[in-house]
C-alpha cells in the first residue's frame, strides 16, 4: 500500500511529466467498471480499490460489510493528449445507473455507490456541470445521486479482483452483468476503443 506522502509525489510530479492524470470513479462492482475503461485508447492502467472511507487499508471482508465507508472504486491512469476527462465523465455516466442511491442492479450498500472523487478543481467543476447538463435534458428518468467527493487516499484491492474481467470472461456474473455493458460501449463509444478491442 502506498502511503499519502508516496501517491502525493507519483500523482503530481511522476504524472504531469508526462501528460498523464487519474480519474477516480465508482459505479458498482469495480469489476464492471474496471472492465469498461480498460478498453478505452488513452487509458494506461485501471487499478481496482477502494476509495471514500474512514479505516486505513480495508480489506474487501470489511468493504463488503458497507460499515467502513469506502467505495468500490477503479484509478484510471490516462494520457490527456489521447483522452480527455470531459470524454471518462460520458462514458462514466453512459456505463453505469447513476441514479440508484446506494445499489447498482443486484450490488446493494454504500460500497456499491455512484461517487466521483475529484482531484483538482477542473475535474470537480466538470463534473458538477455534466451532472446539471443530464439533469436539464433529462437524460435519465430519475435525478442523478451520484455524490462528487474530493479525493483523498485510494488503496489497491487484493490481486484477484485486479484485470477480473479479462481472467474470468467465462464466469456469471462477467456473463449476465458486465458483457452488456461492454456490448453497450461498444456500441456507443466504438471510436474511442483501443483496436485490439474492437469487434
Amino acid at each position: 500500500m502506498c502511503t499519502l506522502v508516496e501517491q502525493y509525489l507519483y500523482f503530481n510530479i511522476i504524472m504531469k511529466k508526462n501528460n498523464m492524470k487519474i480519474a477516480v470513479f465508482a459505479g458498482g462492482c469495480f469489476w464492471c467498471t474496471e472492465a469498461v475503461f480498460q478498453r478505452l485508447e488513452g487509458v494506461v492502467k485501471v487499478t481496482s480499490g477502494y476509495t471514500g472511507g474512514n479505516i486505513k487499508n480495508p480489506a474487501y471482508r470489511e468493504i463488503t460489510t458497507g460499515r467502513t465507508g469506502h467505495a468500490e472504486a477503479i484509478k484510471i491512469e490516462y494520457d490527456t493528449d489521447i483522452i480527455k476527462y470531459q470524454e471518462l465523465l460520458e462514458i462514466f455516466f453512459a456505463t453505469h445507473d447513476p441514479t440508484t442511491l446506494n445499489r447498482q442492479g443486484a450490488d446493494r450498500g454504500t460500497q456499491y455507490r455512484s461517487a466521483i472523487f475529484y482531484v483538482d478543481d477542473e475535474q470537480k467543476e466538470l463534473s458538477e456541470s455534466m451532472i446539471n447538463d443530464l439533469n436539464a435534458e433529462n437524460i435519465f428518468d430519475s435525478p442523478i445521486v451520484t455524490e462528487i467527493t474530493k479525493f483523498n487516499v485510494f488503496y489497491s484491492a487484493e490481486d484477484y479482483h485486479q484485470d477480473y474481467y479479462n481472467q474470468n470472461s467465462s464466469q456469471g456474473y462477467c456473463q449476465f452483468v458486465i458483457n452488456p455493458k461492454l456490448n453497450k460501449l461498444q456500441h456507443t463509444f466504438k471510436s474511442k476503443l483501443k483496436k485490439e478491442t474492437q469487434h
